[in-house]
């Protein structure tokens, strides 16, 4: 990463807002002086100081507060000072560029966050938390985000790495003492440890993949046959007419993509095409983006009728192994049926019309219980990489499991682990490549 020891920089950290209240943010060893060359005197440490802003010439910039938060004791760990002004974004940008002439340079996205990582006030999944508060879609995740930026996640990473530490130490000990007659290796408490952090991983990682819901949204594609109220289920819970309904077969014939909130849960539905085989060459372009759509979903919502429900699980067939599955029995109204839910052939059944609605609720219900809704004070938010790390951790104990069982082989075991140690350190950074570095802070917006 490049060095910041000499450099500062300077940013319009929040517009104007509903009390007409900007901020421009200055870190970096040159925040003394600026600070005392805009206030006329050496500024008090976290002091509201108010003041004028005035330019080179002298000439009335703004008049608002100033305040220096010298370094470590600040959000980068360096000399921060922080400039609140009242009035548009032209003078926003005034007073940058005022900072700018006085030894600032401007920021790069993500670079305040940044220094507050490589001066260790932060680690990086907390990093990450902050972009993920300010892009929250939901009030759950806006509360998951701000667990993630106080550390919850990051504990309990710190908490599995530890274990897994202390295992690696039992299997490289007992790898030291070859020439012993004694079996170290089968010692009952290597297998209890490594079983004990096998459960505690499965328990992390469940956790993360809600709290990865609860950062992007549930993603859920409504898949089925042409006719069988696909179109008719997204508008009944998006509360619109966004989907055409017709009777005609293969009305539908491109992905139709809505995003609501149910009582504070993103969700993202996907109206597909009917799957069916079909000579249109339109509608099988159709039918192709909704096995896509499949994919990259999080809940596959089937919706079907008793006749073909059974039937129609083979849709069902080819999806990835933690894809959710609900089978929405519709049209109820139409053969008489009660509302009902029951789980069976490791789906959710449920029994509705998207018609009349009734039976909906539960639906949404069910919806915002896989989207991490009652998920309780400890919910954190978690993004795509850290599941994924959490995914190859888990190999690698299944792995180190494997070859300790069948073949007592120390060595290969405790590669493994060394593996899962160093996959397990990138998620708060205790491993970091530039490159990963320089992903994920570029993701982030000017001024944070």
């Amino acid at each position: 990463m490049p060095d910041h020891a000499a450099d500062t920089i300077a940013a319009i950290a929040s517009a104007p807002g509903a009390a007409g209240v900007g901020v421009v943010r200055v870190s970096g060893p040159a925040v003394p002086t600026i600070a005392q060359t805009l206030l006329g005197r050496a500024a008090q440490p976290r002091h509201a100081h108010f003041t004028a802003f005035r330019d080179a010439a002298g000439e009335l910039i703004d008049r608002g507060l100033l305040l220096h938060f010298p370094a470590p004791a600040s959000y980068t760990g360096e000399h921060v000072l922080e400039l609140q002004g009242h009035g548009s974004a032209v003078l926003l940008d005034l007073l940058l560029r005022r900072c700018c002439e006085l030894g600032a340079r401007l920021a790069r996205p993500g670079e305040f966050t940044e220094r507050a990582f490589l001066n260790g006030k932060l680690d990086l999944a907390q990093a990450e938390a902050v972009a993920d508060l300010i892009a929250a879609h939901s009030q759950a995740g806006a509360r998951a985000a701000l667990q993630s930026m106080e550390g919850v996640f990051s504990r309990k990473i710190d908490v599995l790495l530890q274990a897994l530490i202390a295992l690696r130490v039992h299997i490289e000990a007992a790898i030291d003492f070859p020439e012993e007659e004694i079996d170290f290796l089968a010692d009952p408490a290597i297998t209890s440890q490594l079983e004990s952090v096998r459960t505690e991983l499965t328990e992390l990682l469940i956790e993360a993949q809600r709290g990865l819901r609860l950062n992007d949204g549930l993603r859920v594609a409504i898949i089925g046959r042409p006719n069988a109220g696909k179109s008719s289920l997204l508008n009944a819970l998006a509360g619109s007419d966004r989907a055409i309904v017709n009777a005609t077969a293969g009305t539908t014939r491109d992905v139709l993509r809505e995003s609501l909130s149910l009582d504070g849960i993103a969700l993202e539905l996907a109206d597909t095409a009917g799957l069916r085989d079909t000579d249109d060459e339109v509608e099988r372009e159709g039918v192709r983006r909704a096995h896509g759509e499949l994919q990259r979903a999080d809940v596959a919502l089937l919706v079907t009728d008793a006749d073909l429900a059974n039937a129609d699980l083979a849709f069902f067939t080819a999806l990835p192994a933690n894809v959710e599955r609900i089978v929405l029995i519709n049209k109820i109204d139409r053969d008489n049926l009660a509302p009902h839910g029951e789980q069976r052939d490791h789906a959710h059944w449920l029994w509705a019309s998207a018609k009349t609605g009734e039976g909906l609720d539960p639906l949404r219900n069910h919806l915002k219980h896989l989207a991490g809704a009652g998920s309780g004070e400890g919910a954190f938010s978690a993004r795509r990489r850290h599941v994924l790390a959490l995914q190859q951790v888990a190999i690698h104990l299944d792995q180190a499991a494997a070859v300790l069982t069948a073949a007592r082989a120390g060595e290969l075991a405790a590669e493994e682990l060394r593996h899962a140690q160093r996959v397990l350190g990138e998620i708060t950074g205790s491993y970091s490549s530039d490159d990963l570095l320089g992903a994920i802070f570029s993701s982030f917006c000017i001024g944070k």
